[in-house]
């Protein structure tokens, strides 16, 4: 195959930019860097070297060693103990010899066992999806329930339901919207809490008191600067539910955090008097929405019917997998945005929580809490609601910032045309743009590493739409940035930043430090386990998957990576099936089981087609591969054969 440009003959509507600031672009800065690098350097080339941590005394990527690779590295065991797998476009999922997978709750499964089942036809009713887990599996985390060895056998598993295919959602397809048809997409989202237990080597789902559906119809409440009670939140007499819940957190107390994404896609209007204001085109609300068309049978989705709703989304949730009859809180004092995932770490006995907004030029995001996490539990009040939101700010020295979003302060005044804290909150993206953040490329995932505080970020891809692009124009595949705070205290507002991997194919980008044992494009997932290795997850969009014109016809399907951050050496370590996105990731405390998740396995590709009601299988039959069922998202188990620790 030739070398070629990737090109864009088509986007997502993620990857438009919907900021219309002048603020700068990550590219920009980027591209003044390695300006600075290759006047001292002498050469481009040379200035090519900023993707080598030089500030933060780490490595970028390098190509795989064998697992059979000499037992320490300068004293120091080698973190990764694995071959890697190689790339392919089959309708499988492979792991490296010596482990096993197994399948476990895929989309539709009872959440109790005693619960309605699933019928291969998709034409379980909106009640019985209420009780089945979700479509689409994201963000996930293990709760053990219990110490020691019963912890890593027995637990709550929670995950997130991002979005739904209503091709394969109804055994009939789309065509027509019902209320019904409504009702059933609303219970595939949200998130699910199942009790699994490990018994002669295979998990399975536990009856239990504790699991529980929390869907787009589920009472919540309201938390923080942004009250139930706001004019901005009255709406339809219905639950405000919760959307699009894409990564995920957790917290130091044991408590989950579930976060809002795209849920601008589930609103839209016939009304053609309607028009969007200044801030809901900020957020991408329009008249079209996603898409999904859920207006048209239920007017709580209509944007000129009931015009306050999407108000009430765009938040982190959060949920005690524990109480099944908790409301579960939207906290409002970390944003309202397009929320990636919320990674809560503690520095100095405080809460800090790092969130992405998912859209090309947009920002990253910090909270700090307000004093000791513990002393405001003893106070029986959240140390998610009293605190303040940062928006990051970076500059081509190699430094950067991390800007205040508090009313009264800078340019969030009411002079300016900001209420109060309540207001900033609400239109937290404005309010960034108007304290100069720096436009990113599609934030995605965040991910602290235990070993050193080292924060690093997915920055999928960037269309070039908005020239939110880096450090390549356009930027079909992607890096992952990592920043350390001041003195590695995350609750700092300064930090310096590098590049940890620039993704892509070397053989259409030349910078690219990769080969065939870890080509990968569009990180989106990030995780660190207790050890140290850091767990990337992809997601090459399906309008690119497989396609040489676009870049992708070497990377083959989405994938797991493993990567050392301090030698950099980076293995592939799972392939999935066609059409799917490997998002989600969660550990027993022992790190002796892995649970991944297959996101939209069989969506439409351009490259295989695409499902219909007469053929729901016509690019993926995973993982049921049923003669007569349809492509399913499912949590993978991975386990060692051996019982040792995965990855290791």
């Amino acid at each position: 195959m030739s070398a070629q440009r990737p090109v864009f003959p088509e986007v997502d509507p993620d990857e438009v930019s919907s900021n219309p600031s002048g603020n700068r672009t990550f590219g920009e800065v980027v591209e003044k860097r390695m300006s600075r690098r290759a006047a001292l350097k002498g050469g481009t080339a040379a200035a090519a070297g900023f993707l080598v941590a030089t500030q933060l005394g780490g490595s970028t990527a390098v190509a795989a060693e064998p697992a059979q690779a000499p037992a320490s590295q300068g004293g120091r065991r080698p973190l990764l103990g694995f071959d890697p797998v190689p790339t392919h476009s089959d309708d499988t999922l492979t792991v490296p010899e010596g482990y096993r997978t197994q399948v476990l709750i895929p989309w539709g499964t009872p959440i109790r066992p005693s619960g309605p089942r699933w019928r291969k036809d998709a034409s379980n009713s909106a009640a019985e999806q209420a009780e089945q887990v979700g479509m689409n599996h994201d963000g996930m985390h293990f709760f053990p329930l219990g110490g020691g060895r019963e912890g890593n056998r027995r637990g709550l598993l929670v995950l997130n339901h991002e979005y739904v295919d209503q091709q394969l959602l109804f055994p009939d397809g789309d065509d027509e919207i019902t209320a019904e048809k409504v009702a059933k997409a609303v219970a595939a989202h949200g998130v699910s809490v199942v009790e699994i237990e490990r018994r002669d080597g295979t998990w399975r789902v536990a009856e239990s008191r504790r699991a529980r559906r929390v869907t787009g119809d589920t009472p919540v409440d309201f938390s923080g600067p942004v009250r139930a009670n706001h004019p901005s939140l009255r709406a339809a007499d219905a639950p405000a539910g919760t959307l699009n819940n894409c990564s995920n957190g957790y917290t130091p107390w044991g408590t989950y955090l579930t976060c809002e994404e795209n849920w601008n896609n589930y609103f839209g209007t016939e009304d053609a008097d309607w028009q969007p204001t200044t801030s809901q085109s900020r957020y991408g609300v329009s008249r079209t929405g996603g898409g999904y068309r859920w207006h048209e049978a239920d007017s709580r989705f209509d944007l000129a019917a009931n015009p306050n709703e999407v108000n009430r989304f765009g938040w982190v949730v959060e949920i005690d997998p524990t109480k099944p009859d908790a409301k579960p809180v939207k906290r409002t004092a970390l944003g309202r945005i397009k929320h990636e995932g919320c990674t809560v770490t503690e520095s100095r006995g405080r809460v800090v929580a790092y969130t992405g907004d998912d859209q090309d030029g947009d920002y990253i995001y910090k909270f700090v809490g307000d004093g000791s996490w513990r002393v405001q539990r003893a106070l029986g009040r959240s140390p998610l609601d009293h605190g303040t939101l940062y928006v990051a700010r970076f500059e081509d020295d190699g430094t950067g910032e991390w800007l205040p979003l508090v009313h009264g302060r800078g340019p969030l005044t009411r002079a300016n045309g900001w209420a109060d804290q309540a207001d900033v909150l609400l239109r937290t993206r404005e309010a960034a743009d108007a304290v100069g953040a720096t436009k990113m490329d599609r934030p995605e995932w965040i991910a602290v590493n235990p070993r050193n505080q080292d924060v690093y970020c997915t920055l999928t891809n960037g269309s070039g739409w908005n020239s939110a692009v880096s450090p390549r124009k356009p930027n079909p595949y992607g890096h992952i940035v990592r920043w350390t705070e001041h003195r590695r205290d995350n609750t700092a507002t300064t930090f310096e930043w590098d590049i940890f991997v620039l993704a892509g194919d070397p053989e259409y980008d030349p910078a690219v430090e990769l080969d065939e044992t870890n080509i990968f494009g569009s990180p989106d997932g990030l995780a660190f386990d207790d050890d140290g290795r850091l767990w990337i997850l992809t997601d090459v969009s399906n309008s690119a998957q497989n396609l040489p014109s676009r870049g992708y016809g070497n990377i083959g399907n989405n994938q797991l990576l493993v990567a050392d951050p301090e030698t950099g050496e980076i293995r592939r370590f799972l392939v999935g099936p066609r059409g799917a996105e490997i998002t989600g990731v969660a550990f027993t405390p022992d790190q002796k089981t892995l649970f991944v998740n297959v996101q939209h396995p069989g969506e439409a590709t351009a490259a295989w087609g695409e499902p219909t009601p007469d053929n729901p299988r016509a690019v993926s039959n995973w993982p049921d591969f049923d003669p007569e069922g349809r492509p399913r998202s499912a949590t993978v188990v991975i386990t060692r054969a051996d019982g040792g620790v995965v990855g290791a």
